[in-house]
């Protein structure tokens, strides 16, 4: 009984951690991406080519 106590404060421990290193890589900008919204229409341009050249 005593190691599923254990198991429990550590599983804690360890998702307490992951939290804390998610919430600050959210706000230090690790997640930011500013190139892909100046280029998403290009890539929308190659994807509707491509299947306009395949029904072709």
């Amino acid at each position: 009984m005593q190691i599923i106590v254990v198991l429990i404060c550590v599983s804690v421990v360890v998702a307490s951690l992951f939290l804390w290193a998610f919430i600050w890589s959210v706000k230090s900008g690790q997640y930011d991406d500013d190139y892909t919204p100046s280029v998403r229409m290009l890539f929308e341009d190659q994807q509707s080519e491509n299947e306009s050249t395949k029904t072709k």
